[in-house]
């Protein structure tokens, strides 16, 4: 007996278990991304109005990605709902090219990843989150105000029309420090994204201009008494006086280039041309960069000035906040699944300043692998990231009464073909309650060993009939057993991780 001639019995088109990656679950993308929730829900995602941070720990398979992709469709239908009181949403879960720049930046490809990450500071994380805001914001206005991405993004013509001279300087700058598009030249990606804010830059000329002139000029008088011998103290006075026009040009020059060095080098999430960074500084008029915050020095400060542009700007633009989702700190292949690796990453956000910032809410989905190290830390790292307010979920636990909901939603999403959708209490056999199906699915602590276990289930039972003498009802003894060989499976799981 096949498992979806099984299904069919029931009406249903497809497998609703086979699936264990929210990201690239389409039944839970289209059905159950805006109606399964987990009972802490409210508290995660809190109120856009009045942007809060949360801090969540799960073990594998609890739900994080799902809460993610949640999070971001609320967000998403309450920016087209409230289109002046947006949340700028960023997701920062691909760590992957910030890490890779880090390692070799740092300390070249030899450098054990354990001991690379032990240097990762909190303006690494301020810088990748400013690259991916900055990179997303350039993008859109590039395109015309349009997002392809995520229609609620999108920005008014009109309201980058009315942006101030200093709020369309500090997007030129925010781009020359943070933009990582790669699909064009960095030079030409700033030239576009200039000309599309119709942001003004002649006065960055004079010095050129200058050198120019003086140098024309002394060309000019030079033929005009070309008859006259020349000494050698005239030749010199000639090539000075070629040499002072160009000063001003040879000095800012100067300046850029160093400013391009120290802001390349400490920026260490992200490749920079300092050729390129000198060259774009230099498009600016000098009074456009006099006193401005750069990310040219390893520390925090220069950083929040940098994002307190960011936000003004984006209020101009309709986003009253910004949302900052992390996610799959796991996954990165310089942290490899270690919890030493994760702690060396996540734990310098963990800064009470950096997570009370106004106007930005962070919404942390971290692996339980890591919540260990909560009950190790000196009364110092409590005072400085205060937990206490950070809306923390120790653990994402699943009852079984959520899972068999999970279960349930999930069944009649797929039964496409049923006019009364079936259950999952339909599926088993009578003398199966199902009081006794959520003691079962109670013990299997996450929606991914619920699908997992479920899968299993119906492979086993299909197994033991043939096509010619189906059987429709999953027996006791066949769920037992399963369940038995599964949390057997799971405890050993467990215990490699280091969570059993």
């Amino acid at each position: 007996m096949k498992i979806h001639q099984f299904l069919d019995h029931y009406g249903v088109t497809e497998n609703p278990y086979a699936q264990e990656d929210a990201s690239a679950d389409n039944i839970f993308m289209q059905h159950c991304v805006s109606s399964t929730y987990h009972s802490a829900w409210d508290k995660i995602y809190g109120n856009p109005k009045a942007p809060a941070t949360s801090v969540v720990f799960g073990e594998q398979g609890s739900g994080k990605t799902a809460l993610r992709l949640q999070i971001v469709g609320n967000l998403q239908q309450y920016n087209q709902e409230h289109p002046d009181e947006r949340a700028f949403i960023i997701q920062y879960e691909d760590f992957n090219p910030f890490l890779d720049s880090f390692r070799e930046r740092l300390s070249g490809r030899r450098r054990k990843p354990e001991k690379a990450l032990q240097n990762w500071k909190l303006w690494d994380h301020m810088d990748a989150i400013l690259t991916l805001a900055t990179t997303r914001l350039a993008d859109i206005i590039r395109n015309g105000g349009k997002d392809p991405k995520d229609e609620s993004l999108s920005i008014q013509l009109a309201k980058l029309d009315k942006l101030s001279r200093t709020q369309k300087r500090d997007i030129m700058l925010l781009a020359t420090f943070y933009d990582q598009n790669r699909d064009e030249a960095a030079v030409r990606r700033w030239t576009l994204l200039k000309r599309k804010l119709k942001f003004t830059t002649f006065k960055s000329l004079w010095d050129k201009l200058l050198g120019a002139v003086v140098t024309l000029a002394v060309v000019i008088t030079v033929f005009s008494v070309s008859e006259t011998p020349w000494s050698t103290f005239t030749s010199l006075w000639i090539i000075g006086i070629i040499v002072a026009g160009w000063v001003p040009f040879l000095w800012r020059q100067l300046k850029a280039f160093w400013t391009g060095w120290s802001i390349g080098k400490q920026i260490r999430i992200a490749d920079h041309n300092r050729s390129v960074l000198r060259k774009l500084l230099t498009r600016f008029e000098s009074g456009d960069t006099a006193g401005q915050p750069m990310p040219s020095r390893p520390r925090g400060d220069d950083r929040y000035e940098l994002i307190t542009k960011l936000q003004a700007v984006l209020k101009e633009l309709g986003f009253t906040s910004i949302v900052v989702l992390v996610d799959r700190v796991d996954e990165p292949h310089l942290i490899n699944g270690s919890p030493e690796r994760m702690r060396d990453l996540i734990w310098p956000l963990f800064d009470n300043k950096f997570l009370k910032h106004p106007g930005i809410a962070f919404k942390l989905l971290l692996p339980s692998a890591v919540a260990g190290y909560l009950n190790r830390q000196e009364k110092e790292f409590y005072e400085k990231s205060r937990l206490d307010k950070q809306n923390l979920i120790p653990s994402l636990n699943w009852t079984g009464q959520g899972l068999y909901d999970i279960a349930n939603d999930r069944l009649k999403a797929s039964a496409k073909l049923s006019e009364q959708k079936p259950s999952i209490r339909d599926l088993f056999d009578d003398s199966v309650s199902e009081q006794e199906l959520i003691s079962v699915f109670d013990r299997l602590r996450a929606p991914r060993h619920l699908f997992k276990y479920l899968y299993r289930l119906l492979v086993d039972h299909c197994a033991k009939y043939t096509e010619d003498s189906p059987e429709w009802k999953i027996k006791r003894e066949t769920m037992q057993s399963t369940l038995a060989v599964f949390t057997k499976d799971l405890e050993a799981y467990d215990q490699k991780l280091g969570t059993g």
